[in-house]
């Protein structure tokens, strides 16, 4: 996610870093090249000259931004319910290793240094590696190998092969709510509200799988790619006879926002990539165990991340 302010005068034109620009670049270029050429041969390709009036873009300009205006829309819906799914797991995180705390009995208070031998700081321990494994499955990539710290050396190993790792270790979370209960160590009633806080985090990553797993329809995308490029490579033709030497300027800003709606749509399409406008799941992890390891005392918190270059990750 790109992290700075606003930028103001020459700035906001020569901005590239969080710009689509870069990814957009080739094919705009490629698009005022066609332009430059047909201003140049004024719409003639060899003997026949291709006329084009303003009409026919005018019909087609006006349902191809709306429609590339309802995807982003559907875009950026996806990206923010990723982005409240996310909250939802650090407000359930630190109900955890508060219930944890609170409610489950245990010799003295818990403390980070007691280790993983006692219950309270192995399941607070645990949902730090939750998260983490969250982030790497929707990444697709293998486990934190820092997340070894938090887990016993066989749950590491069987969490690793595990076909869903968050899920392998919310089981385990189960199970350790079943110890407790059986050695009476919680209260059945208070331990219902933990079960809550579980199931309410597996329902937050069962969605954020959903929304990883369920793109928006490919046949939808492809039309809209089709007719803005269709659109914006034909425009030169369209405007050649009618304003000259400024066809290219104009083709430019048009391209430049129909390429780039199309291409802001299709990061916004999946945010939990490591794309710059994507969501800082990295950031985001590491705040939940800041929060976490701090209700165990721990003094050995690691810092928050920042920004790099106005990217945070």
């Amino acid at each position: 996610m790109i992290i700075r302010d606003r930028p103001s005068g020459l700035k906001l034109f020569l901005l590239l870093r969080g710009s689509i620009l870069p990814r957009i670049l080739p094919t705009l270029v490629v698009n005022i090249v066609v332009a430059l050429l047909v201003t140049w041969s004024h719409g003639d390709l060899w003997d026949l000259k291709i006329t084009l009036t303003t009409i026919p873009f005018t019909l087609i300009g006006l349902p191809v931004a709306i429609f590339l205006g309802f995807r982003n829309n559907s875009a950026y819906d996806r990206f923010w319910e990723g982005r409240k799914l996310w909250g939802e797991l650090v407000l359930r995180s630190r109900n955890l290793a508060r219930q944890c705390l609170g409610l489950i009995e245990g010799e003295g208070e818990a403390r980070a240094s007691h280790g993983l031998g006692d219950v309270r700081v192995r399941m607070i321990l645990r949902a730090i590696a939750f998260v983490h494994a969250l982030r790497d499955q929707l990444r697709q990539q293998a486990l934190d190998p820092r997340v070894a710290g938090m887990l016993r050396a066989q749950e590491f190993a069987q969490a690793q092969h595990a076909a869903n790792r968050p899920d392998y270790l919310m089981q385990r979370m189960g199970q350790d709510l079943r110890q407790c209960l059986a050695e009476k160590r919680i209260d059945p009633c208070l331990a219902a509200s933990i079960d809550a806080t579980l199931s309410a985090m597996t329902a937050a990553a069962a969605s954020c799988e959903r929304i990883k797993n369920t793109p928006v329809p490919f046949s939808y995308s492809l039309l809209l790619h089709r007719t803005a490029y269709m659109y914006c490579f034909l425009l030169p033709f369209g405007l050649v006879d009618t304003i000259g030497f400024m066809t290219p300027i104009v083709v430019a800003i048009v391209a430049y926002t129909f390429f780039g709606l199309d291409a802001l749509g299709d990061e916004l399409e999946e945010p939990f990539g490591t794309e710059p406008n994507d969501l800082p799941l990295d950031a985001m992890c590491r705040a939940i165990e800041i929060d976490l390891r701090s209700a165990l005392g721990d003094e050995h918190l690691p810092p928050p991340l920042a920004a790099v270059d106005y990217c945070l990750t």
